[in-house]
């Protein structure tokens, strides 16, 4: 039997088993008949999250005619959550969910002295705040997210977001970044977050180091470390930048968030 003389239900039963949001859309190419089967609310069902109400309350939910519509627009943009401290996100190829947590969400040690950091707003920033480091020689931000609420069976990795205007201070001495699951395993690295240090401004602590590069979005980011979520745990992991040992002032650093996402290793 040809897929044409199959019942569009059929298919859509048939898709629905489909890995991937991608699969779908690379299945719907076949022919007409997979194409108008792909339209179904029972094939895109399966890629929004069962527990989308435990953390994105109704009224952000957008109202959507259909599931595929509901998809795309939880994968388009990201959706403002927890009183506008962490945004939400499906990853369009895989369904998977990410999440930023904002500058607001982090701890900032000396965060709340105004002489150190000053909280302002950037249009580009998705967030109604961002921190903007004024002047400090200690440079410590700390986060935490519950691993339940991300895709189990998921390998993730933390993200520095950020950007660097006028920047001084960073150029003598690298900065950690550190991910760990609480009472678990955690990793650490090395980075340099200052992308424009030229290779002949650098002493031999930064040669190798891992650099940060533009998101489509226009910001800075910077893998902090990975960790698997094989969906068991209830624990949180933990994301830690620092830099405490150079004594320099640093300056022209603004933070919008660790956003937490899924890794796809080529």
């Amino acid at each position: 039997m040809k897929e044409e003389e199959l019942p569009e239900g059929c298919i859509a039963e048939i898709l629905s088993y489909a890995a991937t949001p991608a699969d779908v859309l690379n299945l719907s190419l076949v022919s007409k008949a997979f194409a108008s089967a792909a339209e179904y609310d029972t094939v895109w069902d399966r890629f929004i999250p069962s527990d989308l109400s435990s953390f994105l309350p109704s009224s952000s939910i957008p109202s959507s005619t259909s599931k595929k519509a509901l998809y795309h627009a939880l994968s388009d943009n990201p959706t403002i959550i927890d009183q506008g401290k962490k945004s939400f996100q499906l990853e369009k190829r895989s369904g998977k969910k990410c999440f930023m947590l904002s500058a607001r969400d982090l701890h900032i040690i000396w965060g709340g002295t105004s002489q150190y950091w000053k909280w302002t707003n950037l249009p580009q920033s998705r967030f109604e705040e961002v921190a903007r480091l004024y002047a400090v020689c200690w440079l410590e931000i700390d986060g935490k997210i519950n691993i339940r609420v991300l895709s189990p069976n998921t390998l993730y990795a933390a993200f520095l977001v950020f950007k660097m205007i006028d920047a001084s201070g960073f150029h003598h001495h690298p900065v950690e970044l550190s991910v760990g699951v609480l009472g678990g395993s955690s990793s650490s690295r090395n980075v340099c977050l200052d992308p424009s240090l030229e290779v002949d401004e650098q002493d031999e602590t930064f040669l190798g180091l891992q650099r940060p590069s533009e998101r489509k979005d226009g910001w800075l980011e910077i893998e902090m470390g990975e960790f698997f979520n094989s969906g068991m745990e209830e624990d949180e992991l933990h994301m830690k930048i620092k830099e405490t040992t150079s004594n320099m002032w640093k300056h022209g650093f603004i933070l919008e968030g660790i956003e937490v996402r899924p890794k796809h290793v080529r």
